[in-house]
């Protein structure tokens, strides 16, 4: 049986699926202070997150992260759509980075020290871009 994978997404998908998953398993056991302040940053740049009860955000957003991590691990996922998901996920990480406060130095993209955590998450941008983008032009060979 052929799986939907490439061996050369191996590696971007093993680290960025374990680092994920990871995430997503030490947040299942939030407590409610760590619950507040996660739902408190993601509202203050999604308002739409403001909606919804901390607790309950923290559980869906652990949900999120470990389907997410598993997609990528799994090698029956096919990369373009664990490379789509990684890098819309991503994306809301950086849109977290751009859009609040403090995370970047004035009129620059570059963070602050406190911004570090967030545009590191750069990196899982490319690495989803690269699968989706090495899915869609391998078709063709």
């Amino acid at each position: 049986m052929k799986l939907p994978i490439e061996a050369s997404h191996l590696p971007v998908r093993i680290v960025t699926g374990a680092f994920i998953l990871n995430s997503g398993l030490d947040k299942r056991v939030a407590d409610q202070q760590t619950a507040a302040r996660l739902h408190g940053f993601a509202a203050g740049t999604y308002p739409v997150a403001g909606k919804i009860a901390p607790e309950k955000f923290v559980r869906l957003l652990s949900a999120g992260e470990i389907t997410l991590g598993a997609a990528l691990l799994l090698p029956v996922v096919p990369s373009l759509a664990a490379g789509a998901g990684l890098a819309a996920f991503s994306a809301g990480l950086l849109g977290l980075y751009f859009r609040t406060p403090g995370m970047r130095r004035p009129g620059s993209v570059r963070p602050t020290e406190q911004g570090v955590a967030l545009a590191k998450d750069v990196w899982m941008l490319g690495a989803g871009l690269g699968l989706v983008v090495d899915a869609l032009t391998r078709k063709g060979r």
